[in-house]
């Protein structure tokens, strides 16, 4: 109690530190530009856009988007892509369990549905979707990379360097006198090698045959059997690479153990529109992330994808339920882990919801949640989550239009 004409004792703190003794009371927002995602629990409304962002407030465009089931983040990622292709973006979507249908619908674009045996051919080292402009050189060296990711995931291990330059020396060979090599001519390369390849790197026909052997019947798998049909031909005529959305549904092959070969192919096409120098900004969304991370040629493959996307001015946005699915991608101390790791760094912005008890240690000690936001996470409603934009937080409501509530549907099913 202040005694009567006591002086009045003031305290002066800068924002920072008003900020972290009051969190979410004292953050003063992102500002109005960019699109609107809902309502600011602690302020007004709340509006997000990574370029809009850029350098201010945010070092990168990435994203990465945690929730479990039910909580509402499929319905965030399908509203902000619908709200940000209206600013003119473009959207490139991995659609492991094909629930983009009514999405598609929305936008008036058709999905790209892969299945064994089907019509639709997405070829992974197809130069031309990159556009005329593309380097040869960077443009041989991705397709290399992509192969590389594959045949790693297939053989499930790292590429010999003898494995690797045999596939490096087939690639170029199935690239000569083509205008769109295909994975199918690489394994003809790879059984059948040139004898000018082969004394290039002072061995035999044969020998540069034997030392690809493994990598070629690898490959093979993704152009016979069962997963033929999908990625074993020039990429199928009448894609349209300028609609607004590019939606490839994968959910045939959802149960198969291939679905993250299959989905590294897909992306591998994918990347090709990203070197296309047509002024669109793009946003490149990938479901299911630890599917993708359970592979460690995959992994560095998507971690350099994410390391690009400046350069490239793209936003990837990875979407998982827990932190702990992308950390068991590998035995602790993996590399697999550490890069796992190293996506959540490269991601400026993160989007928690709720999560249970048994998961705050890793976030904790993973995302360097704070004690107050470790509290509000393990009781967020639905449709509530914990934006970490920089280094400012929200506790942001997401909110939804009706035609946005039809399009985020995905429990007709179980309604019905």
């Amino acid at each position: 109690m202040r005694l009567l004409g006591a002086p009045l004792l003031t305290h002066r703190a800068t924002t920072a530190h008003v900020g972290a003794a009051y969190p979410w009371m004292a953050e003063a927002g992102l500002g109005s530009r960019g699109v609107y995602v809902g309502r600011d629990l602690y302020g007004g409304a709340f509006c997000y856009d990574p370029w809009e962002l850029y350098p201010r407030v945010l070092t990168g465009p990435n994203l990465i988007v945690i929730g479990e089931l039910g909580r509402g983040k499929s319905a965030l990622i399908k509203s902000y892509v619908f709200r940000e292709i209206v600013f003119g973006r473009r959207a490139l979507m991995l659609d492991p369990k094909g629930e983009n249908r009514r999405l598609c619908e929305a936008l008036g674009v058709q999905p790209v549905r892969l299945q064994p045996g089907g019509s639709i051919r997405l070829n992974p080292l197809d130069p031309r979707i990159a556009g005329s402009g593309a380097d040869p050189d960077l443009l041989r060296q991705e397709q290399l990379a992509a192969l590389v990711a594959i045949v790693g995931a297939s053989l499930g291990r790292r590429l010999l360097p003898q494995e690797e330059t045999a596939l490096e020396l087939a690639l170029r060979q199935a690239s000569r006198g083509r205008e769109e090599p295909t994975l199918r001519e690489v394994v003809e390369a790879l059984l059948r090698p040139a004898a000018g390849d082969a004394g290039e790197v002072a061995t035999s026909a044969g020998q540069l045959a034997e030392d690809g052997r493994q990598v070629a019947l690898a490959l093979r798998r993704l152009c016979d059997g069962q997963l033929r049909g999908m990625f074993d031909g020039p990429t199928s005529a009448g894609i349209d690479l300028d609609a607004p959305l590019v939606s490839l549904d994968l959910s045939a092959v959802y149960h198969s153990e291939a679905l993250g070969i299959l989905m590294i192919c897909a992306a591998a096409w994918l990347q090709r529109t990203l070197a296309r120098d047509d002024h669109h900004r793009r946003i490149v969304v990938i479901d299911e992330a630890w599917v993708v991370l359970k592979d460690l040629q995959i992994a560095r493959w998507l971690q350099s994808s994410f390391k690009l996307s400046r350069a490239l001015g793209v936003q990837n946005i990875a979407v998982v339920h827990r932190v702990s699915d992308l950390l068991a991608a590998g035995t602790a101390g993996s590399e697999q882990v550490e890069l796992a790791r190293g996506l959540l760094r490269d991601a400026a912005t993160q989007v928690i919801y709720q999560q249970p008890a048994a998961e705050l240690d890793q976030l904790r000690q993973v995302l360097h949640l704070s004690e107050a936001e470790a509290r509000e996470v393990l009781s967020l409603p639905r449709g509530v989550a914990l934006w970490r934009v920089g280094d400012r937080r929200f506790l942001v409501m997401h909110l939804l239009s009706p035609v946005e509530r039809w399009i985020v549907d995905t429990d007709q099913r179980m309604a019905s």
